[in-house]
């Protein structure tokens, strides 16, 4: 029998590991000054929620070539989540989001620290900056201070440079293609770059490089990973217009206000006749769009058929991963963790 991959016992793993870390880098900020207490409060608010889903793709990379469980792992795969936070913080203030996870987002948040300052916007906004810059030197600390051998370290330490370029030309392809007329393949490539790759392909890719993976098996993570992680981008797109901000813990305003270039977005622009793309163009374009505009939105790509084909495409890809996996020669035990976790990444808040 393969060994059974327990999603929430392994998030309990991941959090206590993150909640340690962040503990011990708040407390030597605040040894620095105790005015940076805000500062320190959003690492902890951003490190504390999330499904975990980075840091198991890089444990069950690690679990793929033949390593065993290792508690050592689970402090280098918690990594992969502090990288996520910082890009969420990033993300945030690109996109000036109000809310994640429900709560006020970094940015939002640390306005109420500077009551005194001139122009607390601004500062907020600029601090929430180097929030996320922090987090991602907290990422790396983390990583190297695992417990792992240096030997195996090693071996990943250019995939983190290659994780971090990637991620940040997606977030500057979504900066340069905002505004300009929808493209699928567009689209699909910011989705590559800005979340695809760091949220399944290249933890897996460094969960493996960890364990000394094969370049068979690497080739297998990528072909698993990328199909995956393009399924996983295209559900928070529907999610972002069409799911409910209870559960998603955002708003669903965020996309059309922001006019971000999502794959829906294309879709229901190629499929749209002239009138259609009219009114659609009236409502990127109003000012301060509110429930109304979006309510009509979703109706407009509701009768032209393009969440319905966001969620084929979604599907397509997923059986694509699920197949790599059935060709390949993995343990059990990773085969069906990965095959889980496919349909776990795909099927939230669905």
């Amino acid at each position: 029998m393969p060994e059974h991959f327990d999603p929430v016992a392994f998030k309990a793993r991941i959090d206590a590991a993150l909640g340690e870390f962040v503990a011990c880098e708040c407390e030597q900020l605040l040894e620095i000054d105790p005015r940076l207490r805000p500062v320190a409060d959003q690492l902890v608010v951003t490190a504390t929620h999330g499904k975990r889903l980075r840091a198991a793709f890089c444990y069950w990379g690690w679990r793929a070539a033949g390593q065993p469980d290792s508690n050592a792992l689970v402090r280098a795969s918690a990594a992969m989540e502090l990288v996520h936070a910082a890009a969420s913080v990033h993300d945030d203030i690109i996109d000036a989001s109000p809310l994640r996870h429900g709560l006020p987002t970094a940015h939002i948040a640390l306005r109420d620290s500077l009551g005194g300052q001139p122009r607390p916007r601004k500062s907020a906004r600029a601090l929430a900056m180097l929030v996320g810059d922090l987090l991602i030197a907290a990422a790396g600390q983390l990583f190297l201070s695992s417990g792992l051998p240096v030997a195996y370290l090693s071996r990943a330490r250019a995939l983190w440079a290659v994780l971090a370029r990637e991620l940040i030309a997606g977030e500057c392809l979504e900066i340069i293609s905002t505004g300009s007329t929808p493209d699928l393949a567009e689209s699909m490539k910011v989705i590559r770059y800005k979340t695809a790759k760091y949220t399944v392909e290249q933890p897996l890719l460094i969960g493996g490089a960890l364990a000394g993976a094969s370049k068979s098996l690497q080739h297998t993570f990528s072909a698993y990973g990328l199909p995956l992680g393009d399924a996983f981008q295209l559900r928070d797109d529907l999610l972002g217009l069409f799911g409910d901000p209870a559960t998603t813990g955002k708003s669903n305003l965020d996309d059309l206000r922001g006019r971000r270039p999502t794959a829906l977005l294309a879709e229901t622009w190629h499929s749209a006749d002239d009138g259609q793309r009219e009114q659609l163009r009236t409502l990127l374009e109003r000012r301060d769009q509110g429930p109304d505009d979006l309510h009509d939105l979703r109706e407009l790509m509701n009768r032209i058929g393009s969440p319905a084909r966001i969620e084929e495409m979604i599907h397509a890809r997923v059986r694509t991963a699920t197949r790599v996996l059935a060709r390949a020669e993995l343990p059990a035990s990773a085969a069906q963790a990965l095959t889980e976790l496919a349909h776990t990444a795909t099927t939230r808040g669905h």
